[in-house]
Formats: C-alpha cells, sequence, structure tokens
C-alpha cells in the first residue's frame, strides 16, 4: 500500500501556507459553472445543463469550482470533476483522497462504451446542450490522479472521456485523446518508465510525480491538454464531461477543466511552420479559409496586429513569397456585439533555396592515390551549400535523386576522381534533389623525408623537391621558396602544393654535427690475423677506413697484415674527415732456410716503419732454452746457424724487446 507522509509542522502553519494550495468552491451552480467559468463567452447558446456526482453524507460534492489561490498550478481558474470529495482535491499531498466507498456511487454506461469497459463507478457527470458560432470547439484540461504512484501507475487507471454529439446522434465522440492519436488518457498510457515495472508511454504528457508540497492532494498528472473537435455552426451539440473510478473506489481521480478556456472559432487548419516540417513552400499558393455562417464581420491580423485591408472571410497567399512574413495569423471573426471569436495559424513560408556552391573540389589523403578518399560532409558541403537555409533543417546526401538511404556523414566516394551526389532537405517536401559534383585529385609524386647534418652551426640549404606549384614554410612565416637556409639543428616542415591544390608536407631532420677527434687507436698485433679499433669522439655520426676508400660503420678492422697503416674517421653528414697513421706487427710462423733464395731467413719485417723501435732487439732460442742467436730487426735476420752449424729441423722460440716498453714471447718453426 502506498502511503503519504504527514507533516505536523505543515499543519502549524497552515495558516501561512494555505495561499500556495488551490481553493475549492462547492456554491457554484451547474448553470453557473457552464456559463460564467468553463465558458464565459456568448458566443454559444448553452441548454440543458446537468451534473451527477457523489451523494455524500456530509454534503460534500464531486463536482464544482476551483482557483489557484496563489499557488503554481497551471490554472487560474476552472471547473473541477472527481471520483471524491473535492474538498480533499487540495494540497498539500499529504493523504490518499480515497472517497466514495459503501454508498452506491454507480459508474456510467457512456464512459463504459467509450473506454471498452465495463466496470465503473463513483461516476461524476457534468453535461449540457449548446449551439456554437464557429466552425471549432476547443477547451484546455488537466488529468490528476492517486493512481500515479510506484508500480500502480502501470496496472491502474481511472477512466473520464468527454463525449460529444449532435442532438439526434447516437453515437458520441470521445475528445479526451492523447494528440494525434486514438488512445484515451489514463494513468496506465501517460506515464515516464517504471523501472523494474513498464516502460515510458507517451511520456511527453506527463508532467511530475508531486511532492508533498504540491498545490493538489494528488500524486501526478499530465500536462496541460486541449481537446478540440469541429463542430457546424448553428447546429446544435451535446457534450457530456464524465469521470468514473474503475474496478473499485480507491484511489481518487480529478479533471481539471481551465476556465474561459471552452471556446469557439473557425478552424484556419494546421500550422504550416519550420517546427512541423511542413512550411508552405516557396511555388504554392495558399488560402486561409475562415468562412462562418453568420458571421457579421472578418479582421486578419499578424501577430495580433491588423492587416489592412484584409477584412473579408479569406486570406490569400500567392509565390513569391517576397515580403511574407514567417508569424501567426489570426482571425477575428465578429457574430454579435456579445460574440467576438478569434482562431489563429501559425505560418512560416520557406525560402526559394538558392545552391550557393554546387561544385566542390577535394584532394585524396590516401597513401594508395587512386582518386577515392574520405570525405566529412558536416565540416566541408553543409555549411556551405546553402547560405538561406531554414535554422533547423538539416541537409543529407544520397547517391540518386530518388534513393532513400541517405549517405554517411563521412563520406568514401566510389567512382574514382569525379560523382555526382544529391543534396535533400530532410523533412521537408518543398525542395527537389540538388546535384553536387564531387571532384577528387590526388598527389601522386613520392615526397621523401629528410635527414640532414649541420656542422658547427655553419649555414646550411634545405631544398623541397621541385616542379610544384606553391611552398609553404612552416618555420619562417611567409616564406614561400623552394629552398630555405638554416644555421641550427632541429625539424623543419614544407608543405607542398601542385597544380590541383593538393599537398604533401616534407619533414627535414636537421641534426648538429663535427669533425671526428681521434681519441686513440687500438692495436692486437704480433700474429698473423691482427685487427685494431679506432676509437674517435665528437656529436656526428660517424664511419670509419683503413685505406680512404672503403668506409664502415664499425670501428674494428680484422685480419691485417703487419704494414703501416692511415686510420680515416669521417663525418657522415659531410662536416670533414680525420685521420692517424698506425703500424701493425706480424710475427712469421716459419721459415726455410735451404738456399733458394726465398724465406731463407727469419726476422719480424717493418718493425720500425715509423721510425718507431729501431734499436729493437730479438733473442732466438732452442727448445731447452739455449740462446742460439741476437738478432736486429734492420737486418737479414735469422739463417738457421749456430756458430756456423746448421740447426735441424724443429720449433724454436724468440723473445723480442721493443723500444716503446713493449715486449712478446713465441715460437715459430725451422722447415727443412
Amino acid at each position: 500500500m502506498f502511503f503519504k507522509k504527514f507533516h505536523l509542522l505543515l499543519l502549524l502553519m497552515y495558516g501561512v501556507a494555505s495561499a500556495q494550495y488551490i481553493a475549492t468552491d462547492e456554491t457554484y451552480t451547474p448553470l453557473q459553472l457552464i456559463e460564467n467559468v468553463l465558458i464565459n463567452s456568448g458566443c454559444a447558446s448553452v441548454t440543458n445543463v446537468s451534473v451527477s456526482g457523489g451523494n455524500f453524507a456530509t454534503g460534500e460534492n464531486s463536482w464544482g469550482y476551483f482557483n489557484a489561490n496563489g499557488s503554481t498550478f497551471p490554472f487560474a481558474e476552472g471547473v473541477i470533476l472527481s471520483t471524491g470529495k473535492i474538498i480533499d482535491a487540495q494540497g498539500p499531498n499529504t493523504f490518499i483522497s480515497d472517497d466514495g466507498g459503501g454508498m452506491g456511487w454507480t459508474g456510467d454506461a457512456d464512459l463504459n462504451a467509450a473506454l471498452s469497459i465495463s466496470n465503473s463507478l463513483n461516476a461524476t457527470v457534468l453535461e449540457f446542450d449548446f449551439i456554437p458560432l464557429g466552425n471549432q470547439i476547443s477547451f484546455d484540461y488537466i488529468f490528476a490522479s492517486e493512481e500515479y504512484h510506484g508500480t500502480a501507475t502501470c496496472i491502474y487507471s481511472d477512466g473520464f472521456a468527454f463525449l460529444l454529439k449532435e442532438v439526434g446522434s447516437p453515437t458520441y465522440q470521445n475528445l479526451a485523446l492523447i494528440p494525434s492519436t486514438t488512445i484515451p488518457v489514463k494513468v496506465t498510457s501517460v506515464h515516464p518508465d517504471i523501472p523494474g515495472a513498464c516502460s515510458a508511454q507517451n511520456e511527453q504528457y506527463f508532467d511530475a510525480f508531486n511532492p508533498t508540497e504540491y498545490p493538489t492532494n494528488f500524486n501526478g498528472q499530465t500536462v496541460v491538454l486541449t481537446a478540440q473537435s469541429a463542430v457546424l455552426s448553428g447546429h446544435q451539440y451535446h457534450i457530456k464531461l464524465v469521470i468514473a473510478d474503475e474496478g473499485n473506489y480507491r484511489y481518487d481521480s480529478a479533471i481539471f477543466l481551465k476556465g474561459s478556456s471552452f471556446s469557439f472559432g473557425v478552424d484556419l487548419g494546421s500550422d504550416r511552420t519550420f517546427a512541423n516540417n511542413n512550411p508552405v513552400c516557396p511555388n504554392e499558393s495558399l488560402t486561409l479559409n475562415g468562412t462562418a455562417p453568420g458571421a457579421l464581420s472578418y479582421q486578419w491580423n499578424f501577430n495580433t496586429n491588423p492587416i489592412p485591408g484584409q477584412n473579408a472571410a479569406t486570406l490569400n497567399f500567392n509565390p513569391p513569397y517576397t515580403s511574407a512574413q514567417n508569424g501567426t495569423y489570426s482571425l477575428t471573426t465578429t457574430y454579435s456585439p456579445t460574440c467576438t471569436t478569434v482562431a489563429d495559424i501559425d505560418l512560416d513560408f520557406a525560402p526559394q533555396l538558392i545552391i550557393d556552391k554546387d561544385t566542390y573540389t577535394f584532394c585524396d589523403v590516401d597513401a594508395l592515390q587512386d582518386g577515392i578518399s574520405t570525405i566529412d560532409f558536416l565540416s566541408y558541403l553543409v555549411p556551405t551549400l546553402f547560405s538561406n537555409l531554414p535554422a533547423g533543417y538539416q541537409v543529407r546526401f544520397y547517391n540518386s535523386p530518388t534513393s532513400a538511404t541517405p549517405l554517411l556523414d563521412s563520406f568514401r566516394n566510389t567512382t574514382a576522381f569525379q560523382q555526382i551526389i544529391y543534396a535533400k532537405i530532410e523533412n521537408s517536401n518543398c525542395y527537389p534533389a540538388f546535384p553536387v559534383t564531387l571532384n577528387m585529385h590526388i598527389f601522386p609524386e613520392t615526397i621523401s623525408d629528410v635527414t640532414v647534418g649541420i656542422c658547427n652551426n655553419d649555414p646550411i640549404t634545405l631544398t623541397a623537391d621541385g616542379g610544384f606549384f606553391h611552398y609553404t614554410w612552416d618555420t619562417i612565416a611567409g616564406d614561400e621558396t623552394q629552398s630555405i637556409q638554416v644555421t641550427a639543428p632541429g625539424t623543419y616542415r614544407v608543405n607542398i602544393e601542385n597544380a590541383a591544390n593538393c599537398t604533401k608536407i616534407k619533414t627535414f631532420t636537421v641534426i648538429g654535427s663535427e669533425v671526428a677527434t681521434i681519441d686513440n687507436i687500438i692495436v692486437h698485433d704480433f700474429n698473423e690475423n691482427n685487427s685494431v679499433e679506432i676509437i674517435a669522439s665528437g656529436t656526428g655520426s660517424y664511419e670509419y677506413s683503413i685505406d680512404g676508400i672503403n668506409f664502415q660503420n664499425s670501428p674494428v678492422f680484422n685480419n691485417l697484415s703487419g704494414l703501416v697503416y692511415t686510420a680515416y674517421v669521417r663525418d657522415k653528414n659531410g662536416c670533414g674527415t680525420v685521420e692517424q697513421q698506425f703500424y701493425l706487427i706480424q710475427i712469421p710462423n716459419y721459415f726455410t732456410p735451404n738456399g733458394d733464395g726465398f724465406n731463407d731467413y727469419w726476422n719480424i719485417k717493418d718493425i720500425n716503419p715509423l721510425s718507431h723501435n729501431a734499436g729493437a732487439v730479438i733473442y732466438i732460442y732452442d727448445r731447452f732454452g739455449k740462446l742460439l742467436k741476437q738478432i736486429s730487426t734492420n737486418g737479414l735476420g735469422w739463417d738457421g746457424k749456430f756458430n756456423e752449424k746448421t740447426m735441424p729441423a724443429d720449433d724454436y722460440w724468440y723473445n723480442i724487446q721493443l723500444e716503446d716498453g713493449r715486449s712478446a714471447r713465441g715460437h715459430f718453426t725451422l722447415k727443412r
């Protein structure tokens, strides 16, 4: 069961705060409620007014008059019909209005038929006959109910109807419908989403679930709705306003009818506006017809201001609409000194659209320059297609004038280089499909980025690829030359534009560089496979050589013979080359002293080509450590004899002492 909170403080302050709630009055007669409150106009002849409702023992009524009483309730005054006591409809929203049980208060057969139910009870009915002047009636109302609470919103609803028929007709027409539908307004047909119970139904017509501090004592209500119908001027009609509980008397509901809103007039037709997607088209003729039988005079107005000379029953609009104004057009119709009606219609006149630009040129930005690329319609086409597109109208694009499937806003053309698509104004039948030509240009040339060095901040020239239409460098404002000169490391970009106005960007990465310094040359010699490592320093990127011709990235060279070499270190960015000589000592592994003139002596050659170690001494021993010979590197060497005696074939040992402090020991072979 749903309970409402009772606030003691509110009751204590009732005398001060009561003005924020509606007030009801049960002293009005039914005729007064109709003639003085609901209609309050001399434009209808009202007869046969009657009311029926609850016969409460305490004398209260289920129908009567109300006013806002200084509260925020939307209607200043009006008529209230309830399934309970109208006094219980007054705020605050602190208790359940739950009247009408056990008193034999019946329902209404016409309501049952209108809503296709069979169990109404506690019906309140206000009905009367009237003869309208004009061809349309309308009035405003709000439906409020205690059944707007929790999951009950999805299940239960009291019923009401505004039943209209021409006198003598057997059939009623229900005017209490959700706009533009045949669905009756009920709790179950107008409500927001109820989590875990039911989804929203016609939520745009639901106002709110009410807090305790609210002008009425109901849990919720609809927004202000309008009941309306076409009628025949001068004919007699009967209208029956009825509300009833459904199923049981619990949880009351009420209808609030806005005072003076029951109006009579002519129907000028539906509004023709941009918002409704149905403006008056540029080549369309329009006639507003307010002809009303018995009318004495007419006056057409624009935004409430009389239009000079327009005092006939019709108002004609003919293209071109160069001076027609968007706004509210109204017709004041006078039937008698006490009956004047006003009917209005909102008109927007769609301009004659002129396509400002129907050809667009794009550049293929993909790596594959095939004339097919992606175009963003919202960024490029929509803002410039029409200069006088009405506010709120949307442009969409299609493959053909008759296609109903719009292209994606991010569109990839399907025909290379040139394609025609069609622009349509959405939700408007005023305009044809406008052809738009898309040209897709390419930039087929390859533009490669470049890395170059700059030597000690000396100026260098960066030159973009030649043969193009235009150049723009990002480093110097206004520089549009093919080449620029720079003096500092950094990243430099040039935008290269071809004759088709397509562009590519070339990036120059300029790195600082300088001539290297050779810090050391580490040699590994005294063997058949000598090697050397060149140690260099500097900020550049270097390559190395030992012949000045063949350069490599590695500073290490292997399998070198004993020779004098020159080490070269070259900056890859062209800042220069440094060089330094070095030598390697190679030890012969054997010799053959057989007198044939080839390899008859063992010695270490080229040990002093750079005037180093000129005084080096070599000692030769047999396998037993006996000194056989002391030789100089400047002589022929050892001939394989000891004291003129030929030594046998065998391994012999050497000990070399260099002047630079190095020494080496090893062995070699004497072969016979």
